[in-house]
């Protein structure tokens, strides 16, 4: 009841033997020893504005990993707070729907039906149903052409020891081969760094059959200039993201102002290569510089696209549509939206406030 402040929520989700510091991990490879249950709890009950982004940022996504927060905080309905703020549904119906809302203004769509670390081969399969369901209900609404999907190969199998590989390139296949039915693309999305070459390695079996096939680069690592350079060929889908994972030292930029700057060298070699940039920013910077070097290397609309995600800057989208641009958002749905949320806040910590409240709201 609102009346009744009862213990503190948080307590139900981090147990005081559980919370060691929570970012013990981070604090070694950040050097960052503040406690995160009284960094979240004063947050919680007091609204205070996190002063230090990078340690709750690392924070975020030591809960992305923690299998009982993620059993605790898995229980709350899509339709509550800051989830449905992100993710539209759980079913292809409420995918559909919601291609079908943006794209009456203009804009078009990537889906991506959520899962990931796939240890199954029934979960795999299940999954490549849901997306061959996925590209026939969009067909049926007539919203093929302004609607492709997103493919993360860990939900297809890649990770099913030494056949993963065949496995989620084998499955991959038949969503390229539904999609391309369907008059569609698929786009392989980028997980962690330690599967970039191998998802590397299978776009490249699956663009020898399906060459539509997109690409993703991170610009937070530290090879990402070399892969824009191998990509920035005729025909070649590139979508460039800054990065989402909590990724080492030693492999990607740690500090914001170095992932900016090699978001933007990304980005000048992809505008004047051969291929099709696909923008993925809601950096209004970055969307700036794009135009920019659109101009500047002779591109004209339809050449390159700009990309955010859903409930992120609907109004920017909308204006870049109605200018002529082409302007894609990203839309999760689906049972396993933990993750991508998690990473979602971890990109805009200040979301945690409201993700919290939502918590409190189930009591």
């Amino acid at each position: 009841m609102r009346g009744s402040r009862g213990p503190d929520p948080l307590s139900r989700l981090f147990p005081v033997k559980h919370r060691p510091g929570l970012i013990g991990g981070a604090a070694s490879a950040g050097g960052c020893c503040i406690e995160a249950d009284r960094r979240v709890t004063s947050t919680l009950h007091k609204g205070v504005r996190v002063e230090e982004d990078a340690v709750l940022r690392k924070t975020i996504l030591w809960l992305a990993a923690n299998q009982q927060v993620k059993q605790a905080i898995s229980t709350m309905p899509v339709s509550s707070g800051v989830v449905n703020r992100y993710v539209p549904g759980e079913t292809t119906a409420d995918a559909v729907a919601a291609a079908a809302t943006i794209s009456s203004d203009g804009r078009k769509v990537t889906l991506d039906h959520l899962g990931e670390d796939t240890l199954d081969i029934a979960q795999a399969q299940s999954t490549v149903a849901a997306y061959l369901d996925l590209l026939k209900g969009l067909t049926d609404a007539g919203l093929a052409a302004d609607a492709e999907v997103s493919v993360k190969l860990s939900a297809v199998g890649q990770a099913l020891g030494a056949d993963g590989m065949k496995i989620s390139l084998d499955n991959a296949r038949l969503i390229a081969q539904a999609a391309r039915n369907a008059g569609t693309t698929v786009t392989i999305d980028m997980e962690d760094h330690t599967t970039t070459d191998a998802t590397l390695e299978t776009l490249m079996e699956l663009r020898k059959d399906f060459p539509e096939t997109g690409a993703v680069i991170q610009a937070y690592l530290h090879r990402t200039e070399a892969d824009a350079k191998a990509l920035a060929y005729e025909g070649s889908r590139v979508r460039l993201c800054k990065g989402a994972y909590k990724e080492p030292e030693s492999v990607a930029f740690q500090d914001r102002a170095e992932v900016d700057k090699s978001y933007v060298r990304c980005l000048k070699v992809l505008m004047k290569g051969d291929g099709f940039p696909m923008v993925a920013s809601h950096d209004p910077r970055m969307i700036a510089i794009a135009g920019s070097l659109a101009v500047q290397n002779n591109r004209k609309p339809g050449t390159y696209e700009y990309q955010m995600l859903y409930g992120i800057r609907a109004e920017e989208q909308k204006r870049l549509a109605a200018a002529g641009e082409t302007m894609r958002v990203y839309v999760p749905y689906g049972t396993e939206w933990y993750g991508y949320l998690m990473r979602r806040l971890a990109e805009r910590p200040s979301n945690l406030t409201f993700f919290l409240r939502s918590l409190i709201s189930q009591k």
